[in-house]
């Protein structure tokens, strides 16, 4: 596999040890882009995450872990000047923002109905906390000068399904600032765009009530009659990464065979 990233280069991947970060990680390491994962584990779950970290050393990469509630500003701040003192002369070549963490509750007919408060709680998690580390990372002045910051959305961000109201509104969220950190940050380089995975078989995903039958929606609108797997969205992130993709700025790409037309 070629090594198209410079040596200084690093991906930074915010809750990168599983599901589409982990498969980011390990894609942009094939190419020779260093990585560090920020992520926030227990430690019952840590031996697989070790073992998949151990694989992206393999690819013959710099790589950097920090397990600690990257929601928190003072965790945030403290990490950055970590990485900061880890990277030497390195910079951030591309942020990936893949925290998945929210309430998913009903709005009603339970006694455990959604509330105000789980949508502050997921929206800040999987929206604005986006904004957080991409200010802290440009004012630590971290970035190089053609950076590229990628998030993930999803088909939630238009459709309604049950239980999902909070992560909904989170999603859009998320597509917003995204879009304004693709026109403010534009001057200093920085290029800005969400993709959006048809359904992929993850811990996230599995957390969503009747999540058998959104898999099996999936395969039926698909015109390859088939989910979306993180392979698939890791190959995307590689493409926005590369220097060719200069020009795409702004913008919410489906990642998903074309599920999206059915």
């Amino acid at each position: 596999m070629s090594k198209e990233f410079l040596n200084n280069q690093w991906g930074l991947i915010l809750g990168g040890s599983t599901g589409l970060g982990l498969a980011t990680a390990k894609k942009l390491a094939m190419h020779g882009m260093n990585i560090i994962v920020v992520h926030r584990n227990r430690k019952s779950e840590m031996n697989q995450i070790n073992t998949d970290f151990e694989s992206i050393k393999a690819l013959g990469v710099d790589f950097l872990s920090y397990n600690v509630d990257l929601l928190k500003p003072e965790k945030r701040e403290e990490t950055v000047i970590q990485i900061k003192e880890g990277l030497g002369q390195g910079q951030i070549k591309t942020l990936i923002h893949s925290i998945a963490k929210g309430n998913l509750k009903p709005m009603v007919e339970t006694n455990q109905n959604l509330k105000n408060d789980d949508f502050h709680l997921t929206i800040d998690a999987m929206a604005i906390s986006l904004y957080d580390w991409v200010k802290v990372v440009f004012d630590t002045k971290l970035f190089t000068d053609d950076a590229r910051v990628i998030s993930f959305t999803s088909e939630g961000n238009t459709k309604a399904w049950k239980n999902y109201a909070a992560v909904s509104a989170a999603k859009v969220a998320l597509e917003a600032i995204t879009r304004s950190i693709a026109l403010e940050f534009a001057p200093y380089g920085i290029r800005a765009n969400c993709l959006q995975p048809g359904a992929v078989n993850t811990q996230s995903l599995r957390m969503i009530p009747g999540y058998k039958k959104i898999i099996e929606h999936s395969i039926q609108r698909n015109p390859y009659n088939r989910i979306t797997t993180p392979k698939d969205v890791a190959n995307a992130v590689y493409l926005l990464c590369k220097k060719e993709a200069s020009w795409i700025n702004g913008c919410v790409i489906p990642v998903n065979g074309g599920e999206h037309l059915n």
